[in-house]
């Protein structure tokens, strides 16, 4: 097993490398010029020899291999470089911003487990009956509604019409509710579908008819056999669900005000800020290789039948 781990850190470490020399040189081709971005951010104007100046202070005068080599050097030490917008290194935003990202993926992430594990189940346990078809109908329409408008829709029915909810923040529990069931409604929605054709199709296999003919529960069948073996199916997509929302939800996080690393990414993309845009994608990668890593080992875990190669090295 530590043989298997070692191999699979080997190969993200070299994905984290291609992604940063990726986002480098993607951020480093713009037409834009980052002293240029510097003196604006100041109101000092455009002066060709500040603009000189600033350049070489900064190394962005010297060759783009050089540069990157630079830049990677600090980033292995957690300096990402200092950002346009702020004034401040994009290591400090991001570490002031993760806070209130993990609190609301935390949050709409088991809002969303609540929501779908049990109608999901419903839905497959009662199949092709009214449970299942309103269910699934109420699923269908979750997957319509984009998340920017089930959250205008929860802005005018709570804060708007009712007024027992803030319109936006990040200060309190009251500021954290609307954004949750705005990312765990639209999250719910697709999962209880998974869920049920997961089921549905462990509940075809032979041997459940085997447990029924020998007058086992249909409940303890549910329970002990088919749910395990069909949230193996999805447990690889609920990780990497939960890698996004860790990133940060741009939208949601625009709308509702809410100040986590996606309203930061919003915030570096608007004002062309590229030392906080790398910092946000090498943010998203290691979120994702490090997500990615954790599930295979889980999975690992919770599957016996899960073999390097097919068999137990």
């Amino acid at each position: 097993m530590l043989r298997y781990i070692m191999k699979r850190m080997a190969a993200l470490i070299i994905i984290l490398f291609g992604l940063s020399v990726l986002t480098f040189c993607l951020t480093n081709i713009l037409p834009s010029d980052p002293a240029q971005q510097m003196l604006e951010s100041m109101g000092a104007g455009s002066d060709p020899e500040v603009i000189g100046k600033i350049k070489e202070e900064y190394g962005l005068d010297q060759p783009l291999a050089v540069q990157y080599k630079n830049w990677l050097g600090g980033v292995l030490h957690g300096d990402f470089g200092d950002s346009v917008k702020y004034g401040q290194p994009v290591s400090e935003i991001l570490a002031r911003k993760l806070p209130n990202t993990i609190k609301l993926a935390c949050s709409s992430f088991l809002l969303m487990l609540v929501i779908a594990l049990p109608l999901g189940i419903l839905s497959a346990v009662y199949h092709n009956r009214i449970a299942d078809y309103i269910i699934r109908f109420l699923a269908f329409i979750g997957e319509a509604m984009p998340s920017f408008w089930i959250a205008l829709l929860l802005i005018y029915l709570f804060a708007v019409k009712l007024h027992v909810l803030p319109v936006g923040g990040s200060e309190s529990m009251k500021h954290l509710i609307m954004p949750a069931v705005t990312l765990a409604l639209g999250m719910a929605a697709s999962y209880i579908r998974r869920i049920r054709a997961a089921m549905l199709e462990e509940m075809s296999e032979p041997y459940i008819m085997g447990e029924l003919s020998r007058g086992v529960s249909r409940k303890r069948i549910v329970l002990r056999h088919v749910l395990p073996n069909s949230l193996l199916t999805i447990v690889t997509l609920l990780g990497m669900s939960f890698g996004g929302l860790l990133g940060g939800t741009m939208i949601v996080e625009t709308i509702f005000s809410w100040n986590g690393i996606g309203s930061a990414a919003v915030s570096a993309i608007t004002n062309r800020d590229y030392q906080l845009i790398q910092g946000y994608v090498m943010w998203m990668g290691v979120i994702y290789v490090c997500v990615n890593l954790a599930v295979d080992i889980f999975y690992r875990y919770l599957d016996p039948r899960i073999r390097l190669g097919g068999m137990e090295k």
